[in-house]
């Protein structure tokens, strides 16, 4: 089986041509500046030569189009025709509580997806795009769904509720939905073929750190506590998000500076975390270069970074009464040795123990770093979302 994996943002475009019997891209690119004059397509066949491609693209459906175009193309194509794709699986933000998992496509899922649009205005308006413009140029595709915030559906109410008037989750849905729900259900299933256990009867704390970070706790396979909330703003202090914050001080920025609620919003999302932190850089290497050569507020920021990670993986070793394992993955969490040591120095009291050695080597690939006869594995599992939404797809379409 071959799926075409498409995951739409609101002026980008991500795409994987997935072949299922070797679970691995026959292709793979990313289409930029979607609306936005100079448009282009960067298009990598596997063990081809990368390929670029400039053209106007006023929306996804011509974004697709031309990928479509790419994927088939006699000379850097990996198909004959698109007949050859199976279906399609694209990444969703944002399913509220309607959508539980993943879906085959069909009028009562798109307007689920619409009706999300308050809840992610980026994403979801975006996904819809990209589903509707496949509709026209592949009709009889089947296509699938796979909702970034499924997976975390499993929480109980008292992980998700708001200390809020109950009238206002009821109204408006107000609550914690959680995020990057694909990648923590993919890592998670990954340890446990690490740790060569049953999902099922494994509990343990997924830790995807990188511009965007969240850490979910995964008891017996099930998500049943996500650091991100209502919006990706909760949780974590990130590359660009603040984090958690005391609510009180929206208003006490609007009235000391003068601005508007939209305005504090665009701060605290894109103007805050590590970059407003340290005045550097929202990525984390620049920040560790700039805190080697001496910068309070560069390494200043990595404490707090740091501390944050620490305070989550001792609050969701509560909730799940103990860890069997602990996953480090998304571009920080794979890469960052130091940061990887720095948080689980003051883990012993969970079990932790990691190898030096080992964790110096781990940049990238899926090993268990612990030391020998540690208690909880600390693992690092590159996370691999375009997969896991291939395989969600295949198993949907395989039951029809």
């Amino acid at each position: 089986m071959k799926i075409l994996v498409l995951n739409c943002g609101s002026s980008s475009l991500k795409y994987q041509m997935m072949d299922m019997e070797t679970k691995s891209a026959m292709a793979k690119g990313l289409v930029e500046r979607i609306g936005l004059p100079g448009a282009m397509l960067t298009h990598r066949p596997k063990g081809g030569e990368k390929e670029v491609i400039i053209a106007d693209l006023p929306d996804h459906t011509a974004a697709i189009k031309l990928v479509l175009q790419a994927v088939i193309d006699p000379n850097f194509g990996v198909l004959t025709s698109l007949e050859e794709i199976d279906a399609v699986g694209h990444r969703v933000l944002h399913g509220g509580e309607k959508v539980s998992g993943s879906v085959l496509v069909n009028a009562e899922v798109k307007q689920a997806i619409e009706e999300c649009f308050e809840l992610g205005p980026l994403h979801n308006p975006a996904n819809l795009a990209g589903i509707i413009a496949c509709e026209q140029m592949m009709s009889g595709t089947p296509q699938v769904a796979v909702f970034d915030t499924a997976f975390h559906q499993t929480m109980p109410p008292e992980a998700y509720i708001y200390g809020i008037p109950y009238e206002l989750y009821e109204k408006y849905k107000i609550r914690r939905y959680g995020f990057h729900g694909t990648s923590h259900k993919y890592v998670s299933q990954r340890a446990a073929v690490v740790m060569g256990k049953p999902l099922e009867k494994l509990k343990l704390i997924s830790c995807h750190l990188g511009n965007g970070s969240s850490l979910t706790a995964v008891k017996y396979g099930k998500s049943v506590e996500n650091s991100m909330g209502f919006t990706p703003l909760e949780g974590l202090m990130m590359g660009t998000r603040s984090g958690d914050l005391d609510p009180a001080i929206v208003p006490f920025i609007m009235k000391k500076e003068r601005i508007s609620g939209d305005a504090v919003n665009a701060l605290l999302n894109k103007k805050s975390g590590v970059l407003g932190l340290s005045g550097v850089s929202s990525d984390f290497r620049d920040l560790q270069k700039a805190a080697d050569e001496g910068n309070y507020r560069a390494q200043l920021a990595l404490d707090v970074f740091v501390h944050d990670v620490k305070k989550y993986i001792g609050a969701y070793a509560a909730i799940l009464d103990g860890v069997d394992g602990i996953i480090f993955t998304a571009g920080l969490g794979e890469n960052s040795p130091l940061i990887r040591r720095s948080i689980c120095d003051t883990l012993g009291c969970i079990g932790v123990s990691i190898d030096d050695e080992k964790n110096e080597a781990a940049v990238g690939q899926e090993v268990d770093i612990s030391k020998w006869g540690a208690r909880c594995k600390v693992m690092v599992i590159p996370t691999n979302e375009e997969l896991m939404i291939a395989l969600d797809t295949e198993e949907i379409i395989q039951k029809m």
